[in-house]
């Protein structure tokens, strides 16, 4: 294995003992070893009434080592990464995934040159206190100018840079450098005894020449001032059965909820989920087709090589309503008999990889949204959403909106308060009936929670008319 930067640069660790550390995994017959070095250095600003609340940096390193043999998996961590500490770990591993009849030879390494995904004019983790702060201000002065009734602003300005090697017994070796930043903007807005709040946020895995490519730091503030006010004038509405118009961009959050976990493969190996076994088989609409990408550049969820060393992929989930497949890690993918689809992903060195989704949207319909507005007689127009509770094995989900509208004969009116979505993710994308033709990706900072780990990823979608829905209101039928 030529020496390559990354590796001698944040971890000091060399070939050789990289290969003694595989071998130590591999010791008591797992078939298959891996090791994840990680370097991560990261900071947050907290800007809080015309003040930096927190200012916080700090610096991670570690290696995780996984030993697998069939469904037994080894996994342990080290924190310091001599060479003893690292064999300790690996022979932790090795003893869970222990099998005295099998083993496995370490083969010749093959370094891998993924296409560089992120690439980055101005790293946010390079720039001085002084430059965010510039950001920072501006976004403050603009949402407290915005209305007289703004009577709070917070400003976040987090970024990160990890420095990634891997490799494995299977000769694979790779390295990366992963950027990421999201700028977020909170306001509060006041009238009367009324009390409103609205967030707006950015970033990707892009550097500080977003603000210039695609949005300002004044226009998410603008994005969060404008939500706090409107949602003052908001109207409570009945609970009840109504046709729901979803948004493009944000609503694309509970496509990635309620039917993107269930799409993934190790949930359906399992049998975990209400798509298990359902590969060929109408699940959807037939104008639904659901695509996971992780190619797209500078994207939140994109990657440049999955943790687990496999390139990414566009791989469709439903076509045109048929399940076509599901995203996979090494694990599953072996189990269901196909290729890795490039969704190994992990939150951290000392995490081991799952499948999990990149970046996630509903293809391009044939309708304009106006189209779709006009459909609707009385309904609800959901634009933005806030928390909610999702079974992700299921699809059964509640989603509390945090804009949206009355549709009242085919037009926009008044904005609502207190609505929530109740509903489940697989039967509400039969009920799909209009698909707009303005499809847009979220710019918003979204991190995806499973078996308690936290990675970031990406979603889309267009304008979307489905015939039903249950939606919660706050308002007292009379």
């Amino acid at each position: 294995m030529e020496k390559i930067s990354l590796l001698d640069t944040y971890f000091q660790v060399s070939p050789e003992q990289i290969r003694k550390v595989l071998g130590a995994a591999l010791a008591k017959g797992a078939e298959f070893a891996d090791v994840f070095f990680e370097y991560r250095i990261s900071s947050n600003l907290a800007f809080e009434e015309d003040i930096v609340k927190s200012a916080r940096r700090g610096i991670v390193r570690g290696a995780g080592i996984r030993a697998v043999n069939g469904d037994q998996i080894g996994f342990a961590f080290s924190e310091e990464l001599t060479l003893e500490r690292m064999i300790e770990a690996a022979s932790a591993a090795a003893a869970i995934a222990a099998d005295n009849t099998a083993r496995a030879r370490i083969q010749p390494v093959g370094a891998l040159t993924p296409k560089n995904l992120y690439p980055i004019d101005e790293p946010a983790t390079s720039a001085d206190l002084l430059k965010k702060l510039e950001f920072i201000r501006e976004a403050n002065e603009t949402a407290k100018q915005y209305d007289s009734r703004i009577v709070r602003v917070n400003v976040g300005f987090n970024d990160e840079l990890k420095h990634v090697v891997y490799a494995n017994s299977d000769g694979v070796y790779w390295e990366d450098s992963q950027p990421m930043f999201v700028f977020s903007t909170v306001c509060i807005a006041e009238h009367g005894a009324r009390r409103e709040n609205g967030f707006a946020s950015g970033g990707g895995r892009i550097g500080l020449e977003y603000f210039d490519r695609r949005r300002r730091a004044s226009d998410i503030a603008l994005d969060a001032a404008r939500l706090a006010v409107l949602n003052l004038s908001a109207v409570e509405i009945e609970a009840g059965m109504q046709t729901v118009v979803l948004g493009n961009s944000d609503s694309a959050v509970l496509l990635h909820e309620a039917v993107g976990h269930g799409l993934e493969a190790d949930f359906n190996y399992k049998n975990l989920s209400n798509y298990s076994g359902r590969i060929g088989e109408k699940v959807a609409s037939e104008q639904c087709t659901v695509v996971d990408e992780g190619l797209f550049e500078n994207m939140r969820g994109t990657i440049n090589v999955d943790d687990e060393g496999n390139a990414p992929q566009s791989t469709v989930l439903i076509e045109n309503g048929i399940l076509r497949g599901y995203m996979n890690d090494r694990i599953s993918a072996k189990k269901l008999g196909v290729r890795s689809s490039g969704n190994g992903r992990r939150q951290a060195y000392n995490y081991p990889p799952m499948p999990r989704m990149t970046n996630t949207y509903l293809r391009n319909g044939k309708y304009t949204a106006e189209e779709i507005l006009r459909s609707v007689k009385k309904g609800i127009y959901a634009k933005g959403f806030t928390g909610g509770n999702v079974d992700i094995t299921k699809g059964d989900f509640t989603f509390s909106c945090s804009e949206a509208y009355l549709i009242e004969d085919g037009k926009l009116t008044s904005p609502v308060k207190g609505a929530t979505l109740v509903g489940n993710g697989p039967d509400v994308m039969t009920k799909v009936s209009m698909v707009g033709n303005d499809l847009t990706f979220s710019d918003g900072g979204w991190t995806c929670g499973k078996s308690g780990q936290m990675v970031p990823v990406g979603m889309g979608t267009p304008t979307v008319k489905v015939e039903e829905i249950t939606v919660g209101g706050t308002k007292v039928r009379e």
